[in-house]
């Protein structure tokens, strides 16, 4: 088994950083990919950014430029990390850590919300 922490939510003002963090425990040799991903009430959670274990990542468009995923590990756990600079208000949702298993299985942290106001 795999569980995920994320922390490093909170409230911003347009323009102001924010550096969220998940760390993965558990099995963690079975980890591929990780990820974050956002999701506003009543919409569908959506790619934010992915790295893969040998650390190529992938951005969607509207973040580009501005968040940075990284990626480390110790013995014991695996750390994912989103750097979200210039943060708008439409980066406002709440953030999800995911870490893709062997057999298509997921894992999915308990999410951690950003707010950034105008």
């Amino acid at each position: 088994q795999v569980q995920l922490v994320e922390s490093g939510g909170g409230w911003v003002q347009a323009g102001g950083s924010l550096r969220l963090s998940c760390a993965a425990s558990g099995s963690i040799f079975l980890i591929n990919t990780m990820g974050w991903y956002r999701q506003a009430p009543g919409k569908q959670r959506e790619l934010v950014a992915t790295i893969t274990r040998a650390g190529s990542t992938n951005y969607v468009d509207s973040v580009k430029g501005r968040f940075t995923i990284s990626r480390g590990n110790d013995k014991n756990t695996v750390q994912v990390y989103l750097q979200m600079n210039s943060l708008k208000p439409e980066d406002t949702f709440v953030y999800y850590c995911k870490a893709d298993l062997p057999g298509g299985t997921l894992r999915w942290g308990q999410g951690t919300q950003v707010t950034v106001s105008s």
